[in-house]
């Protein structure tokens, strides 16, 4: 399978594996489109958002204590704490602000294939914040501290910090889960909660029809207890971050998955999520996936194979699986399957002006709840959708041309609509919509038709 002429991989290059190019930025790749994208495949590439000073965000532990310290307060004043008040006021700017620092990342970033590689990580191991107001204190940390450090490394080394972080065990129930012979499990009446282990098997590892059973989950639920968030009274090295308690796991062996696990504690965890990333189920789910997620909501099975089998072959390099993924002939199709998800169609508006946002909610937060995907609120543990004509639908397009007009509004007088087209399409611009282009009567509508048009709404 031969690969297109190297200017249509620059455009490729750019605008699917990328986030949308900025001015020259096709150009500035012609040369090498593959070795551009190779290039950011390295723990370098995809930054920690920092505030808009400049500094670090707070970290899980340090908004988990002021979240506890806001909760008590408000009690003590006798606030209704099933209201939203302002301890939730206090953490939604907090979301705000790593929100902007996130977005302004990928609007800038001169390495934008390490930024998509982290968005879709980030949405395989989702957290919400639509559960609780808790997660409200800690679920933008989850991206900066489970995912960005780890995305180039070993899959089995991000899996479990996913699942230390407090805004996994969070959202999927953990710390409630008690095993009924543990310690405590013997003078209490609740019980186990099979969340987290359902989400790691179904979602997170196997995916949804690997073979595993009820039995499996249950099993595993049994060898997760334990796992739990540090309380605001542990000491500061614990407090609000991970927690095993071995009063509160179930004791004896397991089988899971076909696999025995003797007695054990922490370690017994860990070692059934080491057999569960090793898997060759794992291996073709994740290869699905990201082939899906790159190339088209029906990839070819010749791509899913080349990086499963990279994914077995490296025991789970994720390094391995980006420069594979980059390499296959498969995922240099011509056709533009994916439709951008308005993260992504944000995202690229704003590197196509060549401009970042200021203001959160006006720029950020209310196009994106308009075009129906909130910021840190996917609706279920399966994270956003990834399929095309879930983004497609004539309601979304309705929402998403009335986006494109106020964006135009806001920038066409600081571009020239047609250079712009050029710079962020470049082979994929068709005739047909530059001949619209140059006959439109404004730059304002001129832009939203660049905005609007099939090559700048797929990927």
């Amino acid at each position: 399978m031969s690969l297109p002429p190297k200017d249509s991989l620059a455009a490729m290059a750019v605008t699917r594996f990328g986030l949308g190019a900025r001015p020259g930025e096709i150009a500035r790749v012609a040369a090498d489109p593959q070795g551009w994208l190779k290039a950011q495949v390295r723990a370098e590439a995809a930054p920690v958002p920092l505030n808009p000073v400049g500094l670090p965000f707070p970290d899980s532990r340090a908004r988990l204590a002021d979240f506890a310290t806001y909760r008590a307060a408000e009690k003590a004043a006798g606030a209704d704490l099933d209201r939203r008040r302002s301890s939730g006021e206090m953490f939604r700017q907090g979301i705000a602000a790593e929100m902007l620092g996130r977005i302004s990342v990928a609007t800038t970033t001169d390495a934008p294939f390490a930024e998509r590689w982290v968005l879709f990580w980030s949405n395989h191991f989702t957290v919400s914040t639509r559960k609780s107001q808790e997660l409200d204190a800690v679920a933008a940390s989850f991206e900066r501290e489970a995912i960005r450090p780890h995305v180039f490394g070993r899959f089995e080394t991000l899996l479990i910090a996913s699942c230390h972080h407090p805004a996994m065990l969070l959202y999927l129930d953990q710390p409630s889960s008690l095993g009924p012979n543990s310690r405590a499990g013997l003078r209490r009446t609740a019980g186990l909660n099979e969340n987290l282990a359902r989400e790691i098997m179904e979602l997170h590892t196997l995916g949804v029809n690997a073979g595993y059973t009820q039995a499996d989950v249950t099993e595993f639920a049994r060898v997760l207890t334990g796992w739990s968030v540090g309380r605001r009274d542990q000491p500061a090295e614990i407090a609000g971050g991970f927690m095993y308690r071995p009063n509160l796991h179930e004791p004896g062996a397991r089988t899971v998955f076909g696999h025995a696990y003797p007695a054990g504690d922490e370690d017994q965890a860990l070692r059934v999520l080491a057999d569960l990333a090793a898997s060759g189920k794992t291996a073709t789910h994740l290869a699905t996936k990201l082939a899906t997620h790159f190339v088209s909501d029906t990839p070819d099975p010749r791509l899913v194979r080349r990086l499963a089998e990279a994914y077995r072959d490296s025991r789970g390099d994720l390094a391995v699986l980006a420069h594979t993924l980059i390499e296959a002939p498969e995922a240099w199709i011509e056709t533009a399957a994916k439709v951008k998800t308005p993260y992504e169609l944000l995202v690229s508006a704003y590197r196509a002006v060549d401009q970042a946002p200021r203001d959160y909610g006006r720029e950020v937060n209310g196009p994106l709840n308009l075009l129906g995907q909130r910021p840190l609120s996917a609706p279920q543990p399966n994270g956003w959708s990834d399929r095309a004509a879930d983004w497609a639908a004539p309601d979304a397009l309705v929402k998403r041309l009335q986006w494109a007009q106020g964006f135009a509004a806001s920038y066409a007088n600081q571009v020239d609509p047609v250079q712009l087209a050029t710079d962020a399409l470049g082979t994929r611009l068709r005739p047909l919509t530059l001949a619209t282009l140059q006959r439109a009567e404004s730059r304002k509508e001129a832009l939203a038709v660049l905005l609007m048009s099939p090559e700048f709404q797929r990927r």
